[in-house]
């Protein structure tokens, strides 16, 4: 029975990295300010939790644990065994890549201490004494990690506009897992508008287009990242010669969970500078929808040989996404 995390052996599994490899996304003070005195001691200053006091200790449910510093999978539920030492234990990562692997000598002891390679936050240390095939044991503070639940629809829902809803609508129909797209009008106060009417700007109505899609398939942190990247988000009330409030950047947010993941994509975007201007893409709450003509429905398909719009504006975004998104693609 292990009933210590205690001096690693000399066989190794992982690769041990320089200590400089992990990327932080934050400074020390926004960390601070991001984290509970508890939660920075352990994530930044590398301490340890009391053994048998963490939350998932004794964590039985499916799903993935992600970092409690950034949100990155880290470990899956089945990977996780009772190892009897304190801390919550798994065999594996979730993928390599995921965890970056640094020599500790900290404390008297020869260890091997993990952190997420993505925002380096400290998770806790890996030894080669677990009892699977795997020969691992990653010994992690429940502190360093929060769990997201296995998703067990079949379907979710996403509203956003960026733009014309006949550009979105070409992009999000060519992603695997998106099950249907649907142009229309949403955030107005007018009940049923015409397009004639919504392109006056005075419904208050955005262009959007709702999705429906498998969240098993795909997620909605990657569907916002194809928004960002397929659409000029610190452009207000415009996208290119689209000027109006109707062509906004909005997402619609239709539960809690969303809204969080979209204010978090753009909290990145902007620590890290990757656009010169300011976003100025709004984050509300959906409070109507309506289908836009059937005419809309379907448009780049429809008319991209007669269109000149087509050709001009509406081909460049859709070549731009298959190009950065080859691995989303239907058929792939």
């Amino acid at each position: 029975m292990i009933i210590a995390c205690t001096n690693v052996s000399s066989k190794e599994n992982f690769k041990v990295m320089p200590t400089d490899n992990n990327t932080t996304l934050l400074s020390e003070q926004e960390w601070k300010a991001k984290l509970s005195d508890e939660e920075y001691y352990i994530l930044r200053e590398k301490g340890t939790e009391k053994p048998f006091t963490g939350k998932f200790l004794m964590h039985k449910e499916n799903g993935y644990y992600t970092c409690k510093g950034c949100g990155e999978k880290l470990f899956k539920s089945d990977a996780k065994f009772d190892a009897h030492c304190g801390w919550p234990s798994f065999d594996a990562e979730i993928e390599k890549g995921k965890i970056t692997y640094t020599q500790d000598n900290s404390h008297g002891m020869q260890r091997v201490e993990i952190t997420c390679s993505k925002c380096g936050s400290h998770l806790g240390h890996v030894f080669n004494d677990g009892p699977t095939k795997t020969g691992l044991r990653y010994c992690v503070n429940s502190v360093s990690l929060e769990f997201e639940p296995e998703s067990t629809k079949t379907s979710d829902t996403m509203t956003i506009g960026g733009g014309c809803f006949w550009c979105t609508e070409a992009v999000y129909s060519r992603i695997n897992g998106v099950l249907k797209v649907e142009p229309g009008y949403a955030g107005g106060h007018t009940k049923n508008p015409t397009y004639k009417e919504v392109c006056t700007g005075n419904t208050g109505h955005a262009e959007v287009i709702q999705l429906t899609y498998n969240p098993s398939v795909i997620s909605y942190l990657e569907l916002l990242k194809v928004f960002f990247a397929t659409h000029d988000p610190t452009t207000l009330n415009r996208q290119g010669n689209d000027v109006g409030t109707q062509y906004r950047s909005v997402i619609f947010f239709h539960n809690e969970q969303q809204k969080q993941i979209a204010t978090e994509v753009i909290s990145e975007l902007t620590l890290n500078q990757i656009y010169k201007q300011p976003i100025v893409t709004e984050i509300v709450p959906i409070t109507n929808f309506y289908n836009a003509e059937d005419y809309h429905q379907n448009y780049f398909e429809e008319n991209s040989t007669s269109n000149p719009y087509c050709e001009i504006v509406i081909q460049p975004k859709v070549e731009k996404f298959e190009k950065l998104f080859k691995n989303l693609l239907k058929g792939k």
